[in-house]
């Protein structure tokens, strides 16, 4: 199980319209960056992806969800694709960008390091870090 970050605004997409989704699921869509898209790709069934609120005040990890459906097209361009993603918690306090930036063993993660990218990779260092300041999911 591989395990990732995804970015909505939360005023287009938040966590909690994720949980207000039927099923609580939806299609993740809507990347049009090769290398965001790319990521989409990789996902497979059951990976768990953190949730991140961009462009927000604050900008913070809140949840989590995990992916239901792999990469399917995204529009009639096959260049672009989305997966399917479940609601699969929320962190009992969200943890900031600030805050990961200040965490030193989060100094490598791709929020850190390349923070424009939509969909990104996690390690699993870095996910167990962010749960553990979070307080974990509910």
């Amino acid at each position: 199980m591989a395990t990732w970050l995804i970015k909505s605004e939360p005023d287009v997409f938040s966590l909690d319209d994720l949980a207000a989704k039927p099923g609580r699921r939806s299609g993740w869509d809507g990347v049009r960056n090769y290398q965001a898209r790319n990521n989409l790709k990789a996902m497979k069934v059951g990976d768990l992806a953190l949730f991140y609120h961009s462009n927000a005040s604050p900008s913070a990890v809140v949840g989590a969800a995990k992916v239901t459906r792999e990469a399917y097209p995204d529009g009639p361009d096959p260049r672009w694709v989305q997966v399917e993603v479940e609601y699969a918690g929320r962190l009992k306090r969200p943890v900031t960008l600030a805050e990961a930036k200040a965490a030193p063993g989060l100094k490598d993660m791709a929020l850190v390091r390349y923070g424009r990218l939509s969909v990104q990779p996690v390690t699993a260092r870095e996910w167990a870090a962010v749960l553990k300041m979070g307080g974990g999911l509910t």
